[in-house]
C-alpha cells in the first residue's frame, strides 16, 4: 500500500502504556484518578496528530510467535484475552477494520530488510490494542493491523524490526507500541513499588528522550537500569518500546504521558 511521500505528511510513532485488563470500561476498584488520567491522555494522542492516518499499525505487548507475525483478517475478531473480570469485561466492542494490503506492505518491508515474518489471518486484536484503541479511536473506522512480538524477546532484534517498518510513517500509517513501563503483576499495589518503579521510569524517560544512537543502546542494554528486573521480570511489555524506537529513526523522542497505575510510575512517548 505504499503511496507518494510526498502529498502524506510524516506521522509520529507512540509508546503507550496500555493499562490491566479492561480497566477504564469496567469498574475494577482501581483509584479514579489514575484512571482518568491515563484515559484522558490516550483519548487525545490520535487528535494531537497533524493528519488522520490511513491506517493504524500496533505492536501489543499480548502477542508473541517465533517470528514477527501479522494478522491478515479483513474484519478482525476481538480476543477477551483476560479473565476474572465482570461480565460487561467479555461485550467490550471495537469492530475496526483489518487492512490485509497493510498486513502485506508490512511482510514486503521486513523481508527487504532480510527479517522472516508470517501472517495470521485468524487473529483477533487483543486488549493490548482494543481497549486503548477504543478510548483513542473509539469510532472504529480506521483500518488496524497488528504486528507480534518474536519470540526470544530480544531487544535489538525488536529495534530492527522498528527500522524496517520506519517507511510506513510516510504511508499514512501510525505506528503504536502498546505495553507498559511497569509490569510486575505481584507488585502493583505495594507500597515498595513506587520508588523502584519512579527509578526505572526515570532510567526509560531518559533512554527514550535521547539522541537516537544512545537511546537505543541504552534500549539493547535494558537489564542494566535500576531495578530492572524487579519491574519487568519478564519484559514483553517493554518490548514494544523497542519497535516504536526503532520505527523513530533519528526522531527524538518526547516524554507525552507521565503518570501512575496503581502507585507504580508509568510513561507514555512520543518520537517525531
Amino acid at each position: 500500500m505504499p503511496t507518494d511521500p510526498s502529498s502524506t505528511p510524516r506521522l509520529p510513532v507512540v509508546f503507550i502504556p496500555h493499562g490491566g485488563g479492561p480497566w477504564p470500561f469496567v469498574e475494577l476498584g482501581l483509584p479514579k484518578a489514575e484512571v482518568q488520567a491515563l484515559a484522558a491522555w490516550l483519548r487525545q494522542v490520535g487528535q494531537q496528530l497533524a493528519t488522520r492516518p490511513k491506517a493504524l499499525l500496533v505492536i501489543s505487548a499480548h502477542w508473541e510467535q517465533p517470528v514477527a507475525t501479522v494478522m491478515t483478517s479483513a474484519a478482525p475478531p476481538l480476543l477477551y484475552d483476560y479473565s476474572g473480570f465482570p461480565p460487561e469485561a467479555y461485550r467490550i466492542t471495537w469492530p475496526a477494520p483489518g487492512s490485509p494490503s497493510l498486513a502485506a506492505r508490512v511482510r514486503e518491508l521486513l523481508s527487504a530488510a532480510g527479517l522472516p515474518s508470517a501472517e495470521d489471518s485468524a487473529r483477533g486484536y487483543d486488549h493490548g490494542t482494543f481497549i486503548p484503541l477504543k478510548l483513542m479511536y473509539p469510532e472504529a473506522d480506521i483500518p488496524c493491523v497488528q504486528l507480534s512480538l518474536k519470540q526470544g524477546l530480544d531487544p535489538a532484534e525488536h529495534l530492527a524490526l522498528g527500522r524496517a517498518l520506519a517507511p510506513l510513517r510516510d504511508e499514512g500509517v501510525f505506528i503504536i507500541g502498546s505495553g507498559m513501563t511497569f509490569h510486575n503483576l505481584r507488585a502493583f499495589g505495594d507500597p515498595r513499588a513506587h520508588e523502584v518503579s519512579a527509578k526505572f521510569d526515570a532510567w526509560v524517560q531518559d533512554a527514550a528522550t535521547a539522541p537516537a544512537s544512545v537511546r537505543d543502546e541504552m534500549l539493547r542494554q535494558w537489564t542494566q537500569a535500576p531495578y530492572a528486573r524487579l519491574v519487568h521480570p519478564r519484559e514483553e511489555h517493554l518490548l514494544p518500546l523497542m519497535v516504536a524506537a526503532g520505527a523513530a529513526g533519528e526522531d527524538r523522542g518526547t516524554t507525552a504521558w507521565s503518570g501512575s497505575m496503581m502507585g507504580a510510575r508509568l510513561s507514555g512517548f512520543r518520537f517525531g
